[in-house]
């Protein structure tokens, strides 16, 4: 039950998603979410994005910067706060979504946070102003590499089997960087859909996953 300023209320909520479960992409917090802002609507309430925030944050302990559709942030999930709003949304990016780890359920309300040594701290700052800089300009090889050179960061962490291999198959076949589910499981090989070759890098990079036992999807943007 829902109590409003007027009355009590209840209803059926029917949550539809094609985000895999336990993988680490956020499937948990989404549906949060989702939920939150249906509920809003069929209320007929207007809320702030602090306010969704917060209450998803008491739900779930972290929210989804999906709230945010239309332009790209540094987010911070735990707190539910926007650290930094880029004020354009990120270049559509073709993706191969390869699982590292297929068997293992993820459950990141348990996963630690991070602690980061002062070197990686000073390299998460400079990965910050070159992130900026990409989406600010559109530069996909520019986010591909702070892409990268994050998902190397985060090895010290949550290490991804098979991430060199990942590495040198996105390299041999064009992708413009690779990406990581920072407290999950899953691996993204990063492609240009404006390119007329982009069709071809993926065949030769599903081929060569494939050939290397890896399970992967394919995301066209």
């Amino acid at each position: 039950m829902l109590r409003t300023g007027f009355e009590s209320c209840g209803g059926h909520l029917v949550i539809a998603s094609d985000i895999p479960v336990g993988r680490g992409l956020g499937s948990s917090t989404a549906d949060v979410l989702a939920a939150i802002r249906a509920v809003i609507d069929y209320l007929g309430v207007s809320w702030t994005h602090e306010e969704i925030m917060g209450v998803a944050v008491e739900a779930e302990t972290a929210c989804d910067a999906t709230l945010f559709t239309q332009n790209a942030v540094l987010f911070a999930q735990r707190e539910g706060a926007v650290i930094e709003p880029f004020h354009r949304p990120v270049p559509p990016i073709d993706i191969i979504s390869v699982d590292t780890e297929p068997l293992k359920t993820v459950s990141t309300l348990d996963f630690v946070p991070a602690h980061y040594d002062t070197f990686e701290a000073e390299a998460f700052k400079s990965l910050r102003s070159l992130l900026r800089r990409a989406i600010r300009l559109g530069d996909l090889d520019l986010l591909g590499r702070v892409a990268t050179a994050s998902a190397n960061l985060n090895e010290r962490f949550l290490p991804k089997p098979g991430l060199r291999e990942l590495q040198e198959i996105a390299g041999r076949c064009g992708a413009f960087g690779i990406q990581v589910a920072h407290s999950g499981t899953v691996v993204g090989l990063m492609f240009d859909p404006r390119s007329p070759e982009t069709p071809q890098k993926i065949d030769r990079a599903s081929s060569a996953l494939s050939a290397a036992d890896f399970q992967f999807r394919i995301f066209n943007a």
